[in-house]
């Protein structure tokens, strides 16, 4: 057993102590914080038991079904975030979401796989094709931002609207991203799934889909759960810590929710196995910019909240810089340590900057 999957046994057992704290009405902050440090392995057996689906029902619908749940932690506390109305908590999750991958997580992958290998390769086609698909996705979010931006009281139906039209095109781009990584051009993703079956270990039976639609199921539900105790306390808890709502929402909701995602690409890292890793990092920022903030949208005509894709400036701005960043780091195919430092300063400056951020 990996240390990685020690302290998510660990982390486990938060999933009592939090249900305590909201039975015995410890405080808003306890609940926050011990709901947060339970999430973590949730996400983790959910991610888990997708791979281990995938491996029986093929290729195909493994794909399918990895781009599905590939973010549901994330997906399921904006869903009851959008539900109770904290709705620049959900829009700075989105942003924060694809800082967060995009700097942190691939950053820490290219320091720590750096520092071991000093030189690490991967492939630079699907690098520019994810990093082509990224900045589609940062225009579109743009354009309702800038539309709202350049015009003088336009109606929130007409925004709502429009947000709504953005959102079913990026969920086609994304359809159409699908349809290339598993179909027309499967084969420039072979390496990095290849690299991700054969780890050094024996080859084992085939898992077994009852047990693990199972695991998956309940851990759906707990995080579901869960999520509820931590939106619940999420305002009287950040203010109670001095955080602003957009802090929160673009620094601690996405490292909460993609934790276990952020150690299995620091990981095979740390393995040289740098296109899945990359694969990791890039695949989750293009699922939460073309699926996760569409789906948010369109959501919120069915809560009845007005959803749209009208972000604060400043988010727009660490996305675009995010992006551009990335970009110019992961052009050339190959990675070092130092790569993976700057990456990691511009989060960290982009994180100072959110946190004096002031509230609008």
């Amino acid at each position: 057993m990996s240390t990685k999957d020690k302290i998510f046994i660990i982390l486990l057992g938060f999933i009592p102590i939090s249900i305590a704290a909201h039975s015995a009405h410890w405080g808003a902050t306890a609940i926050f914080l011990t709901a947060a440090c339970a999430i973590v392995p949730l996400a983790a057996w959910m991610g888990t038991a997708t791979e281990e689906l995938a491996v029986v029902v093929g290729p195909t619908v493994g794909g399918l079904l990895n781009a599905t749940f590939g973010n549901a932690t994330e997906l399921i506390i904006a869903l009851i975030a959008l539900q109770a109305g904290l709705l620049e908590v959900v829009k700075a999750s989105i942003t924060g979401s694809i800082i967060g991958n995009l700097l942190l997580v691939m950053g820490l992958s290219m320091l720590l796989g750096g520092l071991r290998f000093k030189e690490q390769n991967f492939q630079s086609v699907m690098a520019r094709l994810n990093a082509s698909a990224m900045t589609l996705a940062v225009i579109a979010i743009l354009i309702p931002t800038a539309v709202s931006a350049t015009s003088s009281g336009i109606e929130e139906n007409t925004m709502r609207t429009l947000s709504s039209a953005v959102a079913i095109v990026l969920i086609i781009v994304y359809g159409l991203t699908l349809l290339f990584s598993m179909k027309t051009h499967a084969y420039l993703c072979d390496v990095g799934e290849a690299e991700n079956e054969t780890e050094g270990e024996p080859e084992h039976e085939k898992p077994n889909v009852w047990l693990w639609t199972g695991v998956l199921l309940v851990c759906t539900l707990a995080v579901a759960y869960e999520s509820e105790l931590l939106v619940g306390s999420l305002e009287e808890a950040t203010e109670a810590l001095g955080l602003t709502p957009l802090f929160t929402g673009v620094i601690l909701v996405p490292i909460i929710g993609n934790a276990a995602e952020h150690a299995t690409a620091v990981t095979v890292a740390m393995k040289n196995k740098m296109d899945l890793s990359m694969a990791v990092a890039m695949g989750s920022s293009l699922q939460i910019a073309l699926f996760v903030a569409p789906v948010l949208v369109l959501a919120g005509w069915a809560f009845g909240q007005p959803m749209d894709l009208n972000f604060n400036p400043f988010e727009l701005v660490a996305v675009a810089v995010a992006v551009a960043i990335v970009n110019s780091v992961s052009s050339d195919g190959r990675s070092d340590w130092l790569e993976g430092a700057l990456l990691l300063a511009t989060y960290a400056v982009l994180g100072i900057a959110f946190f004096y951020h002031p509230i609008a």
